[in-house]
């Protein structure tokens, strides 16, 4: 469906199924959420859950998750959009293949390995996990902002140039409009990626919900377990379910 169709636009089946899809993620969340939260209720806790299950303690695990998982998204967009469009600018094959190649290094690692290794030769903390966080998640953002780039017709790019644009403008008016499609899609991969692998800071004292799903399985604490692993999925399907209505209204207009 095109960014220009509105509501308005839309009746019977056609908006329902409209709204559903636009609002099937949250609905599902909370509900699952309402769930976890009856069957705790109900449960008897021991003296470590309650001092885990805590509002206070679980609000500050979200935020370091959010804060970690969000920092890394935003530096991997500042780098690997510029970086791809660099590649493409070049033409360079070896440029290409080097680049490509270090990203493929950082995502085919398991993401554990990269966390312990910087750990080791760095530091433990927040700034050592984010680095790893990066490694991981740029290779989506940047293969897409190649395949986005290289996807555009080259007779617009021409003509562009043939009405006196420069190719600064040609870049910014033209081309990287017409591959936000393809980039935000890979921004979007990269954002659930990066909510994910957080889990594995807590490894390195940076914090984040995997405490919670650590501290779960160490002491066989199975209601600690099934909260912070809900978390961790309940947080990345809404990040998801975001990113999508991002790809979806920031599509320009005549894009289908």
């Amino acid at each position: 469906m095109s960014a220009t169709t509105t509501n308005a636009g839309l009746s019977g089946p056609s908006l329902r199924g409209h709204l559903w899809r636009i609002l099937a993620a949250p609905v599902v969340v909370a509900v699952v959420a309402a769930g976890v939260a009856i069957w705790l209720a109900g449960a008897e806790l021991d003296s470590i859950e309650e001092r885990t299950l805590n509002g206070s303690y679980i609000v500050a695990r979200v935020i370091e998750h959010l804060q970690l998982s969000l920092a890394a998204s935003a530096l991997v967009a500042a780098l690997a959009i510029p970086a791809g469009v660099l590649i493409h600018r070049s033409q360079s094959r070896l440029l290409r293949a080097v680049v490509l190649a270090l990203a493929n290094i950082g995502q085919a690692t398991p993401a554990v390995g990269v966390v312990i290794l910087l750990a080791i030769v760095w530091k433990t903390g927040f700034s050592t996990a984010l680095i790893a966080l990066v490694a991981y998640a740029f290779l989506p953002v940047l293969r897409n902002t190649l395949t986005g780039l290289a996807e555009v017709d080259g007779a617009v790019r021409e003509s562009a140039l043939g009405m006196g644009m420069t190719r600064t403008q040609v870049l910014f008016r033209i081309e990287l409009p017409l591959a936000s499609p393809v980039i935000l899609a890979g921004l979007r991969t990269s954002l659930v990626f990066a909510v994910g692998v957080a889990t594995i800071a807590t490894f390195i004292n940076a914090g984040g919900l995997g405490d919670m799903i650590v501290n779960g399985l160490k002491l066989q604490r199975y209601p600690v377990l099934v909260v912070g692993a809900g978390l961790v999925a309940g947080i990345a399907i809404l990040i998801d379910w975001l990113a999508g209505l991002v790809e979806e209204y920031a599509r320009p207009r005549g894009l289908s």
